[in-house]
């Protein structure tokens, strides 16, 4: 027995900022040690004979070789259960308020904390009665976590058999609510889950994607759609709008649960975040947006190793409420701070270092983290739940040739540019409708003509034609002027900058503007190309280009964006629109 103990302890023999190599201690892959004498966390990387290679998640000043390393023998893992929402945590699930008020706004070294209470009792009503057989995933119980929503206990997978005992009433996550005698003898199930965050949790099946995530911001729903279970990647430079994008897709998309992960990004875009977020109302219920948020921050100068954690920990949250039937929406912000952890930890351990310096699994990695996005059938319901994953990639001097943008480009199937020429002309989402692009596109077009309009794809393809002949003749007026060009091509331009203005640019900050359903979409849609079409019938009537591109009706198409009744001022719009182009044709 003593000899056991001895192997569970080693000695620090080496350190190298967050990496540090132990001696004479026994351990597995990813099992967590705690480091020196103010116990580090850590994660063993490597093994390589007597050396343990550990990976610690705090900063390592000031610690000596010689210290003890103890292995914990467990996973890094977090805590599922109720009290998840709501909560704030920083990369390794350790929740930010209650180290605030323990602490003070600094995180002291060696400090712990379990992510969720473990003294609040939450009411449990059980779904499940004795002598039900019961498997992995099946509800037992609810409890309401917040008003608005309903938290599902499961059985945990693995295992299965028959309830002997189940309680109704007020519990810790820690007290047994059921007990399951299976073929290895009785288990007590509790409200707490704790999973390994490296490994993801199991489902029944996998299926198509085949419903959009809709967000209420017109270029993404009407252009390069994300469907949900899906993977979607947003490049962009410094002030290109990457984090207030994210924001408004935390708020506004029709996602069940949000969990946003802010890894590696400046203290100050966080703190925004975590002082805007528990004011931010709940489109749906009225209440705060908070009661179906998780929020994991991990800032840049928090240390290195707890960004890759960050990522890990904020995937397997989302996975969690995927296997209750939810729909969830992981935002991660952003991967390139992730990428750049992984490279200064492979180049600590002396790895053959990949292009521009980054480790030669990085593809690898990046590709096991988007994959678990998916929409799925869980284990214990028929009804689908779904991880919508949306990376930020902050690709440097807005080169997206480099390779954490190319190798995020390989596996998702969304890829929303976003460009600084547009930011600086004040055009936002400042979104590069020629660069970007969704392959959900065929797959979503059966639920956009059953649920929004028969002719959707159509027109969307049409104003995404009249976009790109805009870019070329641009080319043609920076040398000849517009007023060179036939009368059609100048009508294209025109109905190219309505298309711009009043569909593909969007205040996020207008109480209105903010959010655009798809039948407000559609009808402004519409409306452009209907002055499109009765101003190209015009032309070939002979009527004057200046007076068909002069007509003052289109101008108040963008009217619209801004109104709560914006139907009978669109159908005014385009009464009006007939009206003028008529009087020109006669």
């Amino acid at each position: 027995m003593a000899d056991k103990d001895k192997k569970q302890v080693g000695i620090l023999y080496r350190i190298a900022g967050p990496v540090v190599v132990v001696r004479g201690l026994s351990a597995r892959m990813y099992d967590v040690v705690r480091v020196g004498k103010e116990r580090l966390m850590g994660e063993v990387i490597r093994i390589d004979g007597d050396d343990t290679v550990v990976q610690v998640y705090e900063d390592t000043t000031g610690i000596t070789p010689g210290e003890p390393v103890e292995n914990t023998g467990e996973r890094l893992s977090v805590e599922l259960g109720p009290g998840l929402l709501t909560s704030i945590y920083d990369g390794i699930q350790r929740p930010l308020p209650v180290l605030e008020e323990e602490m003070g706004n600094f995180i002291l070294r060696g400090v712990d904390a379990p992510g969720l209470n473990h003294e609040k009792k939450w009411e449990f009503k059980p779904l499940k009665k004795k002598g039900e057989s019961v498997k992995g995933g099946d509800f037992l119980g609810e409890v309401q976590e917040t008003p608005t929503f309903l938290h599902k206990i499961m059985v945990p997978p693995h295992i299965e058999g028959k309830i002997t005992e189940i309680k109704a009433g007020k519990y810790t996550i820690d007290e047994s609510v059921c007990v399951v005698e299976t073929a290895t003898g009785s288990h007590k199930i509790a409200m707490l889950q704790k999973w390994p965050v490296r490994l993801s949790r199991p489902y029944a099946k996998k299926q198509a994607p085949s419903v959009p995530l809709l967000t209420g911001q017109r270029v993404f729903d009407i252009f390069f759609p994300l469907a949900k279970g899906g993977a979607a990647a947003i490049p962009g430079p410094f002030g290109a709008g990457k984090t207030v994008s994210q924001q408004q897709l935390a708020k506004w998309s029709d996602a069940d649960i949000i969990v946003y992960v802010g890894c590696g990004e400046r203290g100050n875009e966080m703190t925004e975040v975590l002082t805007e977020f528990p004011h931010l109302k709940d489109p749906r219920s009225g209440g705060p947006l908070m009661d179906r948020t998780v929020l994991i921050a991990n800032t840049s100068n928090m240390p290195v190793a707890a960004r890759e954690a960050s990522v890990y920990t904020g995937v397997t949250i989302a996975e969690y409420f995927r296997d209750m039937g939810c729909h969830v929406a992981m935002m991660g912000d952003s991967t390139s701070r992730w990428a750049e952890a992984m490279r200064e930890i492979s180049s600590r351990l002396e790895e053959m270092p990949g292009e521009e310096g980054y480790p030669a699994y990085l593809a690898t990695r990046l590709a096991e983290f988007y994959e678990r996005a998916g929409m799925v059938v869980p284990l214990g319901t028929t009804k689908e739940g779904s991880v919508t994953v949306i990376g930020a990639v902050s690709p440097a001097g807005g080169d997206f040739s480099e390779p954490v943008t190319q190798n995020t480009l390989r596996v998702v199937k969304t890829f929303w540019a976003l460009d600084a020429k547009l930011a600086q002309r004040r055009h936002f989402p400042s979104i590069n409708w020629l660069t970007s692009y969704s392959l959900y596109m065929d797959g979503l077009e059966p639920w956009f003509a059953k649920h929004a309009a028969a002719d959707w794809r159509a027109l969307v393809s049409r104003m995404m034609t009249i976009l790109q002949e805009e870019d070329k003749l641009l080319e043609i007026v920076q040398l000849v002027g517009s007023d060179s060009l036939p009368p059609k091509q100048q009508l294209t331009l025109e109905v190219a900058r309505l298309i711009r203005e009043f569909l593909l640019q969007q205040n996020a900050f207008h109480d209105i503007d903010t959010y655009c359903d798809l039948k407000k979409s559609y009808m402004l849609m519409k409306t452009v190309l209907l002055y499109a079409d009765l101003a190209s019938a015009a032309l070939e009537q002979r009527a004057r280009p200046q007076d068909v591109l002069s007509i003052k009706a289109k101008d108040r198409i963008g009217e619209a964006k801004f109104e709560r009744d914006y139907e009978t001022l669109l159908k005014e719009v385009q009464k009006s629109i007939e009206s003028e182009i008529r009087a020109l044709a006669r």
